[in-house]
């Protein structure tokens, strides 16, 4: 009663890295609170394929669904099972991804159950708060951050009175890592006709593709970014000369993606990509706040730009003041030269 959960989405019998992360943060707050972390899969044919992929998060309680129909997703049953399941486990926190099921997902439960929803959250916390015109106290609620307005501002967000809070988070925005505790890791295997009308199951995939990406921004240990400084999609060329050099990825600022110079997957920022390189070297980037919030957790920050008063220099740890035409073509001849 009145645990965090974490939805986790799947592939197949492979769960989403995004739910992997959920689940770490989820251990963190459920131990701040004092309470169990529990987790819900729905799948076909996942029963001894998921758990091994869940429970070592630190997850007290798993709740496999497993029948014909829940997988690929569909909106209808797997709202029915959260709803219900909700509805008997009093969740007081609720974690899903900001994917394209999450997103689709969170507002169906949210809706279902008159509880807050807030989307694509760069961080959560636990805290108290004080409500100005009730002059109510509330204790350690969920603090649910996320850019607001564009961008221009930070906002924190809570939901005092309904249940459970929710808050859906982007890919890459947390960090994952193995619960190094001990967790009771009880695994449930409810009876899904219980939880799912068949009526539910009216809507059926005939066909289905999943491209593969072309890229590993999120994973790349080095990252050279360009923004609108970059000047033109040819001088951007140079960009992916300089990341083949140091086995790296290409990452772009939304007004490079806006010009055309790049695609769009390659976008880092709050509505594109958030990455956690050793390295990031930002070229012709001012640093509004939508980029930084995608990459200024980076091991080092590097910034090439003619402006020496740019907003990415003050997070930067090194700033090279220069044109990206004229300081890149140097660090590809040198690394050329040295590399091994």
């Amino acid at each position: 009663m009145n645990n965090v959960i974490v939805y986790c989405e799947i592939e197949g019998t492979t769960v989403a890295e995004v739910s992997q992360e959920l689940l770490t943060k989820g251990r963190k707050l459920a131990t701040e609170l004092g309470v169990d972390l529990d987790a819900v899969v729905a799948g076909t044919g996942i029963k001894g394929k998921v758990e091994e992929q869940i429970l070592p998060y630190g997850v007290d309680k798993l709740f496999v669904f497993d029948a014909e129909g829940l997988f690929p997703y569909t909106s209808a049953p797997h709202t029915d099972i959260l709803v219900n399941l909700f509805k008997e486990e009093n969740p007081q926190i609720c974690l899903m991804g900001a994917t394209v099921i999450g997103r689709d997902l969170g507002p169906r439960v949210s809706s279902s159950l008159t509880s807050g929803l807030t989307a694509d959250c760069t961080e959560l916390e636990i805290g108290d708060y004080d409500d100005v015109r009730t002059k109510q106290h509330y204790d350690n609620l969920l603090y649910q951050i996320r850019p607001a307005f564009g961008g221009n501002i930070v906002a924190t967000i809570v939901n005092p009175e309904h249940r459970p809070q929710m808050a859906t988070v982007r890919s890459g925005v947390m960090q994952k890592a193995l619960y190094e505790g001990k967790a009771k890791g009880e695994v449930v295997y409810p009876e899904v006709a219980k939880y799912v009308p068949e009526t539910d199951f009216v809507v059926k995939v005939l066909d289905r593709h999943v491209e593969a990406a072309k890229h590993n921004l999120k994973g790349a240990a080095i990252v050279v970014a360009g923004g609108y400084g970059v000047g033109s999609k040819e001088a951007f060329d140079q960009l992916f000369v300089l990341a083949k050099e140091l086995h790296g990825e290409v990452g772009a600022s939304r007004a490079a993606v806006d010009a055309g110079w790049v695609d769009h997957d390659r976008q880092v920022g709050q509505t594109g990509v958030t990455v956690h390189p050793k390295v990031y070297i930002a070229c012709g980037i001012s640093g509004q706040i939508q980029h930084i919030a995608g990459m200024q957790d980076a091991g080092i920050i590097i910034s090439i730009n003619t402006d020496p008063d740019a907003p990415i220099n003050k997070i930067a740890d090194y700033v090279i003041v220069g044109s990206v035409e004229e300081v890149v073509p140097k660090l590809i001849k040198y690394y050329k030269q040295n590399s091994k």
